[in-house]
């Protein structure tokens, strides 16, 4: 019943055109630089596509269900097209239930609200924090960070045979949840063998799709996981949306994940005084308030984009940045590269390193400075893992100290390169040009640390 005609230009450009790829920076040194973005692991830019499908709906938004008007049909139109758009993008399965949430971190908080009495969870100590945090009302196993994949799997068989008695008797449900491909240093994990590993001991799986979703196809019926959940504003749509998709069962039997308007089917008054509440069982049971049309409608266009460009042809140009990326660090002997599984694992656009006589937020804060070149460091938000691959290699305070790093707490931190189809060539290159010249002539301005952060000496 659309009015309107969305952005319909779908040709494959290299790469996909998104906003903000002709914003212009200064430099400490003097003069503007176009900023290369590089952070795509925290959030990616929007597609340009996105941008213009949520530009042409704007003037039509109105309140979504239950309203009489058109604007309401039609958003209301728009919402439940964008949850089919999503199960078809994931694969789901019939009768899968697609709740929009608000990121990765709410989908998995989602989750863990609804797991059954006395449930076990599973979870490496390598996830990022959004999925190895959720689960302390559950009783919690964390695994040992694996060096390859089939240690994963093999860990995580021991885990769940050897797993606990329920307090009534027998095993009881128990859940594992593990990342697709890792924040830190981009591998990807043996989805489809830990998922078999799961249900061969009568666990249930859900699978962290936040860095691989906007990297790699995601099918939740050739993986054969449970449940999946990722986040719209690392797959190109920053406005505020998320993803669990999966199984319905356990969500229907849980009780609201907030309590009210829209998750309630029917509410009426007892003669004691209290309320009686029917809760509905679709996905509108862990959705109340008025939804995020504009999130969930980003979202979908996202979806029809990345499909629409061909995994085949967007895969193949992220393997050709990594290549650039790691084929320039290995040429400067003081970069280490961090990694789980070793130089040869699969992984997507996202690298950490350290430099050797380097403190990582000073390295970053040059590259921004004298470069125009965003990146990432400290321990994102995947403090465990992050501490593993570091050991006890010693750091060098240098000139600033890390975010994360407590009073007296040795510093421990990293760099993080992230790209993805939004990235040019040029910018990769810029970035490891600006790596072998910081190594090779140390940085160009003086640094101190300010609130935390290492910033350019005025």
């Amino acid at each position: 019943m659309s009015v309107f005609t969305a952005a319909t230009d779908q040709s494959v450009c290299t790469p996909l055109p998104v906003l903000g790829g002709d914003v212009t920076v200064p430099l400490v040194t003097g003069g503007e630089v176009t900023y290369a973005a590089l952070d795509y692991a925290a959030s990616a830019p929007a597609l340009q596509r996105v941008w213009d499908d949520v530009a042409a709906y704007a003037p039509y938004y109105g309140s979504v269900h239950r309203g009489a008007g058109y604007l309401s049909q039609l958003s209301t139109d728009l919402f439940e097209n964008a949850r089919r758009t999503v199960a078809g993008f994931l694969g789901c399965r019939a009768d899968d239930q697609v709740i929009f949430t608000r990121s990765t971190t709410d989908s998995l908080n989602l989750l863990a609200r609804a797991l059954p009495a006395d449930c076990q969870v599973f979870v490496f100590e390598t996830e990022h924090h959004a999925s190895l945090l959720p689960w302390q009302d559950a009783r919690v196993t964390y695994l040992d960070a694996p060096r390859t994949p089939r240690q994963a799997v093999e860990i995580l068989e021991r885990a769940l045979a050897d797993r606990t008695v329920s307090i009534e008797g027998g095993y009881g449900p128990a859940l594992v949840c593990v990342t697709g491909a890792s924040n830190v240093t981009g591998e990807l994990w043996p989805v489809r063998e830990l998922a078999a590993a799961a249900h061969a001991h009568g666990a249930r799986i859900v699978l962290d799709a936040a860095q691989l979703a906007p990297h790699h196809p995601v099918n939740i019926r050739d993986l054969d996981v449970d449940w999946v959940a990722f986040s719209g504003h690392k797959l190109y749509a920053p406005f505020g949306s998320g993803v669990l998709a999966g199984r319905a069962d356990w969500l229907r039997a849980a009780e609201p994940y907030l309590a009210g308007g829209g998750a309630s089917r029917k509410v009426t008054r007892r003669q004691d005084g209290g309320v009686d509440v029917e809760w509905h069982e679709s996905a509108a049971r862990h959705e109340a308030g008025s939804p995020n049309v504009i999130g969930a409608y980003s979202i979908a266009s996202a979806c029809k984009a990345l499909t629409e460009a061909g995994w085949d042809t967007l895969v193949a140009r992220e393997q050709h940045l990594i290549a650039k990326v790691r084929a320039g660090l290995a040429e400067v002997p003081e970069v280490r590269v961090l990694s789980l599984f070793g130089d040869d694992a699969p992984r997507v656009g996202v690298i950490s390193f350290v430099v050797e006589g380097w403190n990582s937020s000073h390295f970053a804060a040059a590259l921004s400075a004298e470069y125009g070149i965003g990146v990432r460091d400290g321990l994102f938000c995947a403090h465990p893992l992050v501490r593993t691959l570091l050991g006890t290699d010693p750091q060098s305070q240098g000139e600033c100290g890390a975010p994360e790093a407590a009073p007296g707490e040795k510093s421990l931190n990293a760099i993080r390169v992230s790209f993805g189809a939004g990235t040019p060539d040029e910018h990769v290159e810029r970035f490891v040009t600006a790596v072998a010249e910081l190594v090779r002539d140390g940085a160009k301005w003086q640094y101190r640390t300010e609130e935390g952060r290492c910033v350019p000496a005025v």
